[in-house]
């Protein structure tokens, strides 16, 4: 597999218009989310993130730490508890003093037939991959009405486009968040509030490590036009971008980071 080169932090693009915004991620704690977080206070953005791993989260919390111009806040929070998720953006809402983006990133894709699936076992999935994404954007909603603007960016998933097996009620979540972006992009917008969704390939992290083998990652390497392994730094590249000024007439759209993995 081809050696991989990930970029520096300091060379990485500098967006001045994330300079002390007021940012929440959902899943901040390891994985895609830990990129996010990093990225935003490379930037200089104020960072807010829930999570329910605390050992990881406070980890994370310290490892930004050192240079940063604001220090990343960790909440913890079980975002399948609805009342729980409006609380906790309040709270961030409130000390922050309102919030300028959104990134809807926490998500599970624990494996399962679809035999097994039980009714108790669907409204789990659906709580923890799709419905959290709705309730925490309309959380932050009258805060970014408030003051004109906002960016809401939505994590989907290229599963569902792929159809991979044993993951159908993730992959319909997943599908649901792409057209959850759309509708509330045309709402939104005439408030200057802009919402997208990213979808990202398969990024080595070590949650998806357990689920392959060295042949496994080389058959997804082989399929990719980019033969490397997407890193959580490349997503969070782009979640960047749509979230700076510099994208400030993009919208109800997807914009994918998946190496080319078709």
């Amino acid at each position: 597999m081809p050696h991989e080169q990930v970029i520096a932090q300091d060379i990485r693009a500098r967006y001045p218009s994330l300079l002390d915004k007021r940012v929440v991620v959902t899943g901040g704690g390891s994985g895609i989310g830990a990129g996010l977080v990093a990225g935003f206070v490379a930037q200089g953005a104020r960072v807010a993130f829930v999570d329910i791993l605390d050992r990881e989260s406070e980890r994370l919390v310290e490892g930004v730490h050192d240079g940063a111009r604001h220090d990343a806040r960790f909440i913890h929070c079980d975002l399948t508890d609805v009342p729980a998720l409006e609380s906790a953006m309040q709270t961030i809402t409130r000390d922050m003093g309102g919030i300028d983006i959104l990134v809807n990133n926490a998500a599970n894709d624990d494996r399962h037939g679809i035999e097994e699936v039980t009714l108790d076992y669907w409204e789990d999935r659906m709580a923890v991959n799709l419905r959290h994404q709705f309730f925490a954007a309309r959380s932050v909603i009258p805060a970014m009405k408030s003051q004109g603007k906002g960016a809401i960016v939505n994590l989907g998933s290229i599963s569902w486009h792929l159809g991979l097996e044993d993951l159908a009620i993730y992959q319909i979540a997943k599908a649901g968040i792409e057209g959850m972006t759309r509708a509330l992009a045309r709402e939104l917008g005439p408030h200057g509030i802009r919402v997208n969704t990213v979808v990202p390939g398969n990024v080595q992290t070590p949650r998806q490590m357990k689920w392959y083998t060295p042949e496994g990652e080389r058959e997804i390497v082989d399929a990719q036009c980019l033969k490397g392994r997407i890193q959580p730094e490349d997503v969070a590249a782009l979640v960047l971008f749509l979230a700076s000024d510099d994208a400030r007439m993009c919208t109800a759209h997807n914009y994918w980071v998946d190496a080319g993995w078709r």
